[in-house]
């Protein structure tokens, strides 16, 4: 060396070079050598196992990438066995096959040789890059530095997770799933060396293609060939799996179940790999039927869409959830899942609301509700009908706004506000006055899965849980927000047939042939058609609409949404008719049933012509009897009271309603009339009995805004005067800022004609100091 100093120079420089390359390699490597893979793709199935559709987890829609869980010690032998059969000596380059790969490759002219590890091909496969010396360099570089950093188990294992098996498939774990519909430990020596084969070629050895399974069983004869010569496997194992190589069956591409999608999406949030649904497929197909069939059944009448939820009330697992008529059907915009969409629910949370007041001590079973006259807001019944007093179950079986309304009123906004809050229908998102009296008539959007959770709790004796979508998922116990005494009443409203009457027939279509407790709703404008209906074990919400908002043609929740749910129930219990299963609703544990009359809620007896029967609990004292259906002895002749001299035989007996003053225009508009002996010779003789007189205008209320319309003739302009008066009175006189209106008898209503300005409404009651008064204005 001294004698050639250059040379000497120039072997230094070049060692010099050759480390800062080593150098750079390294660093290069190392910046390399983290274990990157996408997020895997989630295989969801239905309860039973039934495939459903698989969710790509990576951006770029490729399938697969799940973790190697245990180890597979065949798959990685026939991985290895030609691919890299010295991959537990070498530090992630095999200097031996880079010589022998240089070698083949200068006699043979061009690349037939490559000597990549599987440590290189991670490499590659996390960084990708176009074939050159430079990237060959790096891969080296990265495959050492990941070798050092993780060890040579870490590194095998995540090439199974990332190698492509073809069809975008990526890792060994998820092909054996999607080709084989097996777990990978579960794969035969034949299966395991097809899959293995695919990685080196998946362009060209397709396992969906003729050709492509050629080629495959070509390079996994090598691999066998490859596993007896290692002695891994025994001759007879290698005849075995050749002869199984033969006739290998591969798995048609797994096709996704349409009537899934929205759930599938729903279903994708999470890093299990596998997930396993509450789903029932078979019920799913049979439900995205009926809301399909629904949808065209209604079209006509503008229907658009529809959705419906089944649900297992045992462990509140979702057995059923279709989201729209058609996830392709753009016209409908039925890409959009309506079970997760805001949308008014009419009248479906009433039943929330009565559970709240029966709570409370607001009212009981036999308390009567007034369905007199709109309520405040001018809020009326659908109908436009007023049913007099009506006892909870009928007021909630006939959908009545006006004591639904009321109930709010008495509970409070704020009350009301956080119970749906409670119960998960919604977050603050608004204070609770931006809904006011109209939370009990769907002034709330909400979601039908939230709807759903909801009024579960109706049907599981008072306890509130979230669903289940998942069968590891726990099932929960449920946060008690009502007794259950309470909610049996409830379901016990509901369930009656012949508390929905006059509003809804008897034997109409949404009557079943066992016990359903059934709820309708309908938003303002007949924009939107809900019902809520359960059995002891199975709970049913449908919703029927339309995507722009815009209303249908009188398509209420009775008419459509109902024979969806109705459908769906028959479907859910077909032996229920033959008296197969019990399906009744239990009655409140303690409790007794009782009759009362149907108008006051008190005793029955012998006048009273409606009976209703009640729960009540076995402490509760007895009820006192109806006073309200009253028997009077007539003269035929004069058509008042029957006296000493009246002959029995022009003696009729009839009997007559005798209700509180409130209810005197609604008994006339009913053309009941009170008893003869009712009406006192005057004020003061009521007064005379003891009785205290009592007045109370009904109509206008206190500070009403009266708008008056000034195209239409000022006679025309007019307010309804109305008052309960109890006891009645032969007369009544209005006035108005101090002037007499009119002086009226029984049901003392009257109009007036309105005249812009402030005004005090007076009545009072003549020969007496009993008066009320309002102030409204008139616009």
């Amino acid at each position: 060396m001294r004698r050639f100093p250059r040379l000497r120079r120039f072997l230094l420089r070049g060692l010099a070079v050759a480390g800062l390359v080593l150098a750079v390699l390294a660093g290069v490597g190392f910046s390399r050598s983290a274990l990157e893979v996408p997020p895997p793709s989630r295989w969801i199935t239905d309860r039973d196992g039934a495939f459903l559709g698989v969710v790509p987890g990576a951006p770029d829609g490729r399938l697969g990438f799940w973790p190697v869980e245990g180890r597979l010690w065949r798959v990685e032998a026939a991985l290895l066995a030609i691919e890299d059969r010295r991959f537990w000596q070498h530090p992630g380059v095999d200097v031996a096959a880079i010589g022998r790969a240089i070698q083949q490759n200068l006699r043979a002219g061009r690349r037939v040789s490559g000597a990549s590890t599987v440590a290189m091909q991670v490499a590659r496969m996390q960084r990708p890059a176009e074939r050159s010396w430079g990237a060959k360099l790096t891969e080296a570089a990265t495959a050492v530095a990941l070798v050092v950093r993780h060890g040579r188990r870490a590194v095998l294992e995540h090439y199974l997770r990332l190698a492509p098996y073809g069809n975008e498939v990526h890792g060994f774990v998820f092909a054996a799933r999607w080709y084989f519909d097996k777990p990978a430990a579960d794969l035969s020596w034949a299966e395991i060396a097809f899959l293995s084969a695919i990685p080196q070629a998946p362009g060209l050895m397709n396992p969906y293609t003729e050709r492509g399974r050629g080629r495959a069983r070509a390079r996994a004869l090598r691999i066998l060939e490859a596993l007896e010569a290692q002695a891994v496997i025994t001759a007879a194992e290698h005849a075995e799996a050749v002869n199984s190589l033969e006739r290998l069956q591969i798995r048609q591409r797994p096709a996704r179940e349409p009537s899934t999608l929205h759930a599938l999406f729903t279903l994708a949030d999470g890093d299990a790999p596998r997930v396993r649904t509450t789903l029932d497929v078979g019920l799913q197909r049979f439900a995205a039927a009926e809301v399909a069939r629904t949808v065209d059944a209604f079209a006509a009448d503008g229907a658009q869409n529809a959705a419906a939820l089944v649900v297992d009330l045992a462990d509140m697992g979702v057995r059923a959830a279709v989201g729209s008529a058609g996830f392709g059907d753009e016209a409908r915009d039925g890409a959009l899942d309506y079970t997760r969409v805001l949308r008014s629910p009419g009248s479906a949370l009433k039943p929330l609301l009565y559970a709240q007041a029966l709570q409370d001590g607001l009212i009981d079973a036999a308390s009567p509700l007034d369905d007199l006259q709109r309520a405040q807001d001018g809020i009326g019944n659908a109908d436009g009908r007023f049913l007099g007093p009506l006892l909870p179950a009928a007021a909630l079986g006939n959908s009545r706004n006006v004591p639904a309304v009321a109930l709010v009123e008495r509970l409070g906004v704020d009350r009301v506000y956080g119970l749906f809050r409670r119960l998960g229908l919604h977050h603050d998102a608004a204070p609770a006055e931006a809904y006011g009296l109209g939370l009990a008539l769907g002034a709330l959007p909400v979601r039908l899965v939230d709807v759903a959770a909801a009024t579960a709790v109706l049907a599981r004796d008072g306890r509130f849980a979230p669903l289940r979508w998942r069968m590891d998922d726990p099932t929960p116990a449920g946060e008690r927000v009502f007794p259950a005494e309470i909610t049996r009443q409830i379901q016990g409203f509901l369930a009656d047939p012949q508390a929905r009457l006059p509003s809804f027939p008897r034997l109409g279509h949404a009557e079943l042939p066992f016990p359903v407790a059934l709820k309708t709703g309908s938003s303002a404008g007949w924009r939107d058609a809900w019902t809520v209906a359960w059995t002891p074990r199975f709970l049913v919400v449908t919703w029927v609409g339309r995507p722009d908002w815009h209303p249908m043609k009188r398509v209420s929740g009775y008419k459509a949404a109902a024979k969806l749910a109705v459908a769906l129930l028959r479907h859910l219990h077909p032996d229920a008719h033959l008296g197969m299963a019990d399906v009744g609703f239990p009655p409140p544990e303690g409790w007794h049933a009782e009759a009362v009359c149907a108008l006051s809620g008190l005793a029955p007896t012998a006048a009273c012509d409606r009976v209703a029967s009640v729960w009540r609990p076995a402490d509760a004292p007895p009820r006192a009897a109806c006073d309200q259906h009253v028997a009077v002895e007539l003269d035929a002749r004069t058509g008042g009271p029957a006296t000493v001299d009246t002959p029995a035989a022009l003696r009729e007996r009839r009997v007559f309603v005798d209700l509180p003053g409130r209810y005197a225009a609604w008994m006339e508009r009913a053309g009941l009339r009170r008893p003869p002996t009712r009406i006192a010779a005057g004020g003061p003789a009521a007064l005379r009995q003891g009785q205290r007189l009592q007045v109370r205008i009904l109509s206008p209320q206190a500070g009403a805004e009266l708008l008056r319309n000034p195209e239409s003739p000022d006679a025309l302009g007019t307010v309804a005067l109305e008052v309960a008066v109890d006891p009645p009175v032969p007369q009544v006189l209005w006035s108005v800022d101090g002037a007499p209106v009119a002086l009226v008898g029984p049901p003392y209503a009257t109009r007036w004609v309105l005249a812009p300005g402030e005004h005090v409404i007076e009545v009072a009651v003549p020969h007496t100091d009993t008066r009320d008064r309002v102030r409204i204005v008139a616009r």
